[in-house]
């Protein structure tokens, strides 16, 4: 069984907190989820604090103007998912960074002898 929580975890995990970064970020930059992150500031105690790290806003397909990236982040079930909302490339509908991960040449093959 692998452990979850191993103590670099709950070093990182302190840090970012008394830093003021949100749950959900945490979780993102240790590898756990928020509610993971939640449960164990809950356990070991930490003390509440206010959030510095404002969370961008939650944007759907309906609140575009004109063309934008449509690469989806997150899981469509999860709080803070959205849309990339960046400029796409042309004649694309994600921006270059995601168009670069979306379209993937096929290799060629290797002419028949």
């Amino acid at each position: 069984m692998e452990v979850t929580w191993t103590p670099e975890r709950i070093e990182q995990l302190t840090k970012l907190w008394d830093e003021g970064v949100t749950t959900a970020e945490i979780g993102r930059r240790i590898g756990v989820t928020k509610n993971a992150v939640i449960g164990k500031v809950h356990r070991i105690g930490l003390i509440p604090r206010i959030v510095t790290e404002k969370p961008q806003p939650r944007r759907n397909v309906f609140d575009f103007v004109g063309p934008v990236c449509m690469w989806p982040i997150g899981h469509p079930t999860d709080e803070d998912f959205h849309f990339c909302g960046g400029r796409p490339a042309a004649g694309r509908p994600y921006c270059t960074e995601h168009s670069a991960v979306a379209y993937i040449r096929p290799k060629e093959k290797p002419e028949a002898a």
